[in-house]
């Protein structure tokens, strides 16, 4: 194992301060933006970005032969993680949208090179998931927890790009180049904090669901370790290896079925029948794989010892 990822560390722990100060700001500056207290968004972005930049700073200390391409693919996470904050902060404290706002030549520009640095967050994440996944980690039960985590996380990130694409029913208002919603303009009515849309779909939350599967499949694993000092079953690498693969896949399914309700300019908390019925069959699936993964193995039987005449 190398030592984790210094300057991915140090802007976990730069983004964690700000958050606190973006939290602050939030109470203290009425202002408001498309409803929602003007600071939120920063304070979404640092948040999210400190448990990306820690999370990346452990995954790269994992046994890799790729170590240098990987150190700079974490610096390249970095430099492009500060300049989106620091052109989202920007923004705010001018009271204007930052994503797909071109009303103004400055706005444009900022639009521009935040669209630069989507790009090479993008790109560097994708290089650093490649050498990661390729490599053998200490067991199998983390070799591929890690490995369906960024195959997830990657999707997840990559389906950003569809705000951008002018996707069926999505409307772009005016000087404006991309859009959140589908169905609805964006700016109307949303969820308290992240402003996902509570009247159209909202592709802001497959993006959010498929990037931080980076961070919830390992510690679904870790709890499964855990968990094995109290429950046998879990103590067979077998089982737990297992069980990851099935929360992996349903996790997978589970951001696909998000994608498609968004899509189809369904909100989140309004799902139609055909939305409610795959989602209990993925749940169903799930539990019941689950079921057989957990069920205790079957010694083969011995046949009975026969006398043998004297």
């Amino acid at each position: 194992m190398l030592p984790w990822h210094r300057p991915l560390l140090l802007f976990a722990a730069a983004m964690a301060a700000l958050s606190s100060i973006f939290l602050a700001l939030v109470f203290v500056d009425g202002r408001t933006l498309d409803g929602l207290p003007l600071w939120i968004k920063p304070l979404k972005f640092t948040i999210s970005f400190t448990l990306y930049a820690f999370t990346w700073a452990w995954l790269l200390s994992l046994r890799h032969r790729a170590g240098r391409v990987n150190w700079w693919a974490g610096t390249t996470l970095v430099v492009a993680g500060l300049g989106e904050v620091a052109l989202i902060v920007f923004q705010a404290a001018r009271g204007r949208h930052s994503h797909f706002n071109e009303a103004t030549p400055l706005d444009r520009s900022i639009w521009i090179a935040m669209g630069v640095t989507i790009g090479l967050l993008m790109l560097a994440n994708l290089v650093a998931a490649v050498f990661v996944i390729i490599e053998r980690q200490a067991d199998r039960v983390s070799t591929w927890t890690v490995r369906l985590g960024l195959v997830v996380s990657t999707f997840g990130i990559a389906s950003g790009g569809l705000m951008v694409t002018s996707v069926p029913g999505q409307t772009w208002a005016e000087d404006f180049a991309g859009a959140h919603s589908v169905g609805v303009p964006d700016g109307g009515p949303g969820l308290p904090v992240v402003g996902w849309s509570t009247v159209g779909g909202d592709l802001r939350v497959p993006h959010f669901v498929g990037m931080h599967a980076l961070q919830l499949l390992p510690l679904f694993a870790l709890l499964l370790a855990a968990l094995s000092a109290r429950f046998a079953a879990l103590r067979r690498e077998e089982v737990r290896l297992r069980l990851v693969f099935i929360a992996g896949l349903a996790y997978g399914g589970l951001f696909l079925l998000i994608l498609w309700q968004a899509l189809r300019g369904q909100p989140l908390i309004r799902p139609d029948a055909a939305t409610l019925a795959v989602l209990g069959v993925l749940v169903v699936t799930a539990l019941g794989a689950a079921a057989v993964a957990l069920r205790p193995k079957r010694e083969p039987e011995r046949e009975p010892e026969r006398e043998t005449a004297p």
